[in-house]
Formats: C-alpha cells, structure tokens, sequence
C-alpha cells in the first residue's frame, strides 16, 4: 500500500510568493549593494542605513539568510556567493532588473490567473488599449522591461555560447534581438563573429546604446523593422538566432517567421531557435511549464512549444535538417537548429 505523502509539497507550493516578494524587497532597497559597500552589515546599522525600525530589518535579514542569499556570522550578515555574482547592479550578469520587472509589472497579472484562464486574455496589459505586450507606454517601464530581458538572457546566452559551436559563422542576424544580450555574448565568446541585430526601431535605440557602452559597436549593428510587416529580412548572413522570441506567437505566426529568416539565408545557413521548450509529451519541465502560463498572463497567442513542434515548423520552412542541443540555461534549456 502506498503511504500518503504529508502536505509540505503543497505548503511549499502555496507559500512560493513568500520568497519571491522578499527577494524583490531585498533588490529593490538594495540591500545587496549595500552590505557589499559597507563589507558587512548587522540588523541594527541596516535599520540605521534605510531609516527602518529595527523588527522588521532584522526580520528581512533572516529571511534573505534562509533563502541562501545572506551569510550570517554572528551579528554580521554578509553577501552569499549567490548574491555577490548575481545581485549587485555592477556585475556583468546583474539579475536584479529582470526581479524588479517581475514585481512592478508581473506579479499583479499573476494573481489575476483565474481571469487569465477562464478569458484567455493576458493580464499585465489590456489589449484594447495598446497593439501589444511591446507598447508598454511608460518610457520608465520600457527601460526596465528591456533591461530586464537583458537581465534574463545574458547568463543564458554565455551558456549558448558554450554548448553549440558558432566558430564557423561569420555574421550572424539575431531576430528579434532586444537588448543584445545573445550577440554581445556570442561576439565576446567567438572573435570571428559579426552580427546585425534586428527588432522594433525603438528597442534598437536602446540596444545600440548598450552595444556601445561594451565597446562593440564595430561589430555589432541595429536594424529596425517589423517582422510581420517588413516583406523580406536583412539578408547576407549566414546564420540567424531568434532566442525567446517564437514563444510570444502562435503557430501560424511562428511559421511565417520561420518561412521568411530561411528566405533570407543562403543555402547552408542556419536557423537558430533558442527555447526553453516543453517537453514532447508535455508534462514538464517545471520551469518550461510556468513560463508558459506566464504567456498566459502575458500574451494574446503565445506560449511555450516542444522540440518536436519547432522541427515541425523548421522542416516546414525549407529546412532539410534539423537537430536539438541542449543549453543548461535559465531562459532556454534547448536550441533547435535547422539547416537551410
């Protein structure tokens, strides 16, 4: 007879916005950069910093120390080494931004889920009043979603560049490209490589900005454009990425995309599409299953798709083959590449 398991997976499913909220808490009072510029801090100076009552600094501090991201060492509290790779504004793999997107514009949509499930509308915006999760109105709020989605992608792309091998590309197009994050990566990992981003003329603003400021401007260039709108792709590359982008759409959607990148390749070119995909049978991953609600919550037709989907539509496309690498990365597990 199989024993009933107790509660505990449940309380700790229940109970998830718990940590979540006082990560974000802990970011946005920059707690994290505060402790790494003092080398340390004890509850009653971080009261004394942030102008707090002592109970709930101190109350704050245990919590971050139990979610691993505090070291505590009598009074003091330090950094944990998560914390000092990942939370502090200056490091090169900040993930801050992508934490204080979610609690300034996310989290609100997910507790509206039930009204996301039963409509099959998203609910981080209306789409009666703007064309699409992109127009975000507020210019704060676009500098923060692209500076997030940057945040998100940049370990992942570092992880890319790892596990698939681009030392025969030449020039790359990433479509869709947001914030840069894959092409500096990949343009910092492989010498050889030149790339032209190409996305929506006022995230181009944005991420030649941040080209610059890496110092990659010669290799790197924006292209604005629409690639629903825009008849054909920038062509003389030789490979193209769309990294998180297909999962925004809808099938249909996702193959014209498809069919137009493999018209603007060359014979031999490769499409790159990097996912954290689904797996066939779809019952998992974790991770892959919750961001597909979160495209519930967030999008008019996307969602997250499986290896076998992606094949389907690069065959489709023209590609005469396609083959899956596996990514240990945290916004893609996967790319499916198809040889045009």
């Amino acid at each position: 007879m199989t024993a009933v398991p107790g509660p505990f997976p449940l309380m700790e499913l229940s109970s998830g916005v718990f940590a979540a909220k006082t990560l974000s808490v802990a970011v946005r009072m920059e707690l994290f950069a505060l402790i790494a510029e003092q080398g340390g801090l004890t509850a009653e100076e971080f009261a004394a910093k942030r102008g707090l009552h002592p109970r709930p600094a101190e109350m704050l501090l245990i919590g971050c120390t139990s979610l691993g991201l505090l070291v505590k060492d009598g009074s003091r509290y330090t950094n944990s080494l998560l914390s000092q790779h990942y939370l502090l504004p200056r490091g090169r793999y900040y993930f801050g931004d992508y934490i204080l997107m979610l609690d300034e514009r996310v989290y609100d949509g997910w507790m509206k889920l039930s009204n996301a499930v039963t409509d099959n509308r998203p609910t981080t915006w209306d789409p009666r009043a703007r064309s699409s999760i992109f127009d975000l109105g507020d210019p704060g709020m676009v500098r923060l979603f692209w500076r997030a989605m940057h945040s998100l992608s940049v370990f992942t792309a570092q992880a890319l560049a790892q596990a698939y091998d681009f030392s025969s590309v030449r020039k790359l197009l990433d479509v869709g490209g947001g914030g840069g994050a894959y092409t500096i990566e990949l343009c910092r990992q492989y010498p050889q490589l030149t790339a032209t981003v190409y996305d929506l003329p006022f995230v181009c603003e944005q991420t030649s900005a941040r080209i610059a400021e890496v110092g990659l401007s010669d290799r790197i260039t924006c292209v604005g454009g629409d690639f629903f709108n825009d008849a054909a792709l920038p062509e003389g590359h030789d490979a193209a990425l769309l990294s998180s982008v297909l999962h925004d759409w809808s099938a249909e959607e996702n193959l014209g995309i498809l069919r137009k990148v493999h018209a603007a390749l060359p014979a031999g070119g490769r499409i790159i599409v990097s996912e954290l995909l689904m797996d066939d049978d779809k019952t998992g991953p974790v991770p892959a299953a919750m961001f597909n609600l979160l495209m519930l919550v967030e999008t008019e037709r996307g969602q997250n798709y499986t290896g076998a989907e992606y094949a389907q539509w690069l065959t489709q496309a023209g590609c005469t083959q396609v083959v899956r690498v596996d990514v240990p990365g945290i916004s893609a597990n996967a790319v499916m590449v198809g040889t045009v």
